[in-house]
């Protein structure tokens, strides 16, 4: 199983394909150096597998390498940041 996570900006979101097939998405709302995350999104039939935390962590690591911060309003972003405290340092 391939998985991939990838920046889809003019939807303005991060999404991961599982086998070349979209199995969620992570909004992600770009204003200047700030990138604002409201919402993650993992469709049923791809739930269970860890594909949040791979999609979020992979976001996370994009922001991160193109110095932007972040503005966290998704429960599941917050809920994986304080569980990956390595991540805390981009919250503005």
């Amino acid at each position: 199983m391939s998985k991939q996570v990838t920046h889809n900006v003019d939807k303005q979101r991060y999404e991961i394909a599982v086998d070349g097939i979209l199995a969620g998405f992570s909004q992600a709302i770009e204003d200047g150096d700030v990138v604002t995350f409201p919402h993650t999104v993992i469709f049923e039939q791809f739930e269970g597998q860890g594909l949040a935390s791979e999609l979020v962590a992979g976001a996370l690591d994009d922001v991160r390498v193109r110095g932007k911060q972040i503005v966290v309003t998704c429960a599941y972003v917050t809920g994986f940041i304080e569980k990956h405290p390595d991540y805390a340092d981009l919250v503005a």
